[in-house]
C-alpha cells in the first residue's frame, strides 16, 4: 500500500483551517468515530485525540469502544494493524499517512523470520525454541508467532512473557529488538555473553556457528529503534555533570550499557507514570522521543524535564501523520469515502490475536 499524494487543497491550508476543518468533520463524525493518538505524536496531532498512550493500550481502547464505526489511529502501521485484529469486523481501522511505518518493525520481515526459524529449529531440533515478538512487528510477524506457541510482548510486560516463555522451552527466540530482549533477558540474570546470541538477518545463517545454539538460551533479533538507539553514556555523564541530582530515565529499548547507567528504565507508560508522581522540583532526563519529553514538560512544569539527546530526536516515520493528512482522512469519512483503511486478512489476523491473547493471559 502507497499513500497518495494529498490534493493540494489540503497541502496549501494554513494552520487556522487545517485545525478549523478537522475540528468540524470530527463533530459532524459524532460517536462513529474515534480518533487514538500516540505519546509520539505532535501536539497538534494529540489534541484531537480522544485517547492517548502506547501502541497496545490504545488497541484495547479501540476494541472496548465497539460502538465506534471508525477507528483513526494516529500512529504508525504496525499498531493499526494491532487496532484492525482487536476490533470488531463491523469497526473500520484508518491510518493518515500510510508512508507512517516503523522502522524497527521492517527490520524483520516474514520472509527473513521463515529463514531464521528453519535455520535454528535445523541446528537444535531436540529442544523446542518458543518465538516472543514485541508489539513493534506487522501482522505477519505476529501471526507466525502465534501459530508457533509464542506471544507478543510489549514493553512493559517482555520479563513476565520471557519468563512464561522459558517454562514452555529450553530456548527464547525475541525479535525484533535487540536491546529489549538483552534489557530483559539480563534482569532475569541471564550472562549477555554466555547465554545470547545475535541473529543477525542480513548475514548467512544469521553469522551464527552451529555450535553455538547449543549453548544459548536467549536468541536475539538484530533490531533496534534508531530513536532510542541515540542514547549513550556520555549524555548521560554530560546530565549528571550539569544537574546535581538529576533522575535519568529511559526506555528499554536503549542500550544496555545506557539502561545499566540509568536510575529507571521502562516503558512510555512508565516513564509517563513516574514523572507525574514525582515531587515539584524534581529533575529529569529522559531518554525517549522528544515529543512525549516536551509535553511531559509542558505539563509538569514545577518539575526540571529534558531530553537525554540535546539534539532533537523525533520519530521520523510517527512524524508523518501531519495535521493536513489527518485533515484529509476525517473529511471523507464525514462525506462517507474511507481512505486508508488498514485490514488484516482473516487467517493472519486469527494466528496473530493468538499472540496477543497468550500475552494478555500471562500475569
Amino acid at each position: 500500500m502507497f499513500q497518495q499524494p494529498l490534493p493540494n487543497e489540503y497541502t496549501e491550508l494554513s494552520d487556522e483551517d487545517t485545525s478549523e476543518r478537522i475540528g468540524k468533520a470530527k463533530s459532524s463524525l459524532g460517536r462513529d468515530l474515534v480518533i487514538l493518538g500516540h505519546h509520539y505524536q505532535r501536539d497538534e496531532i494529540i489534541r484531537w485525540a480522544d485517547f492517548r498512550g502506547d501502541s497496545l493500550k490504545l488497541s484495547q481502547l479501540a476494541a472496548k469502544n465497539c460502538g465506534a464505526r471508525y477507528i483513526v489511529f494516529c500512529g504508525v502501521h504496525f499498531m493499526a494493524e494491532t487496532a484492525d485484529i482487536l476490533t470488531s469486523d463491523q469497526q473500520i481501522v484508518v491510518l493518515p499517512n500510510l508512508a507512517a511505518g516503523c522502522s524497527m518493525a521492517d527490520m524483520a520481515s516474514i520472509h527473513q523470520l521463515n529463514h531464521c526459524w528453519q535455520t535454528i529449529t535445523r541446528h537444535v531440533p531436540s529442544e523446542k525454541i518458543v518465538p516472543i515478538t514485541y508489539v513493534n512487528s506487522s501482522a505477519e510477524v505476529k501471526a507466525f508467532v502465534g501459530r508457533n506457541g509464542g506471544a507478543c510482548c510489549t514493553s512493559s510486560n517482555a520479563r513476565k512473557v520471557l519468563e512464561w516463555a522459558l517454562t514452555q522451552g529450553e530456548k527464547a527466540l525475541f525479535l525484533p529488538d535487540q536491546h529489549l530482549g538483552r534489557n530483559t533477558a539480563f534482569q532475569l540474570g541471564f550472562d549477555p555473553d554466555r547465554d545470547m546470541l545475535l541473529w543477525d538477518p542480513n548475514q548467512p545463517m544469521g553469522g551464527i556457528a552451529p555450535d553455538d545454539y547449543l549453548s544459548k538460551k536467549i536468541l536475539l533479533w538484530k533490531g533496534h529503534c534508531s530513536v532510542h538507539g541515540r542514547f549513550n553514556l556520555h549524555q548521560i555523564e554530560a546530565a549528571r555533570k550539569l544537574h546535581s541530582g538529576i533522575k535519568i530515565i529511559v526506555h528499554p529499548e536503549c542500550t544496555l550499557d545506557v539502561v545499566k547507567a540509568a536510575d529507571m528504565a521502562g516503558s512510555t507508560e512508565f516513564i509517563v507514570k513516574q514523572i507525574s508522581q514525582a515531587s515539584a522540583g524534581s529533575s529529569w532526563a529522559v531518554g525517549t522521543e522528544i515529543n512525549l519529553v516536551n509535553r511531559l514538560a509542558q505539563e509538569h512544569p514545577d518539575q526540571h524535564i529534558a531530553c537525554l539527546d540535546p539534539i532533537i530526536c523525533p520519530c521520523s516515520t510517527m512524524y508523518r501523520i501531519h495535521p493536513h493528512f489527518l485533515c484529509w482522512a476525517l473529511e471523507n469519512l464525514a462525506q462517507g469515502k474511507v481512505v486508508n483503511r488498514i485490514q488484516v486478512s482473516p487467517k493472519i489476523a486469527d494466528d496473530a490475536r493468538l499472540s496477543l491473547e497468550r500475552m494478555l493471559s500471562i500475569v
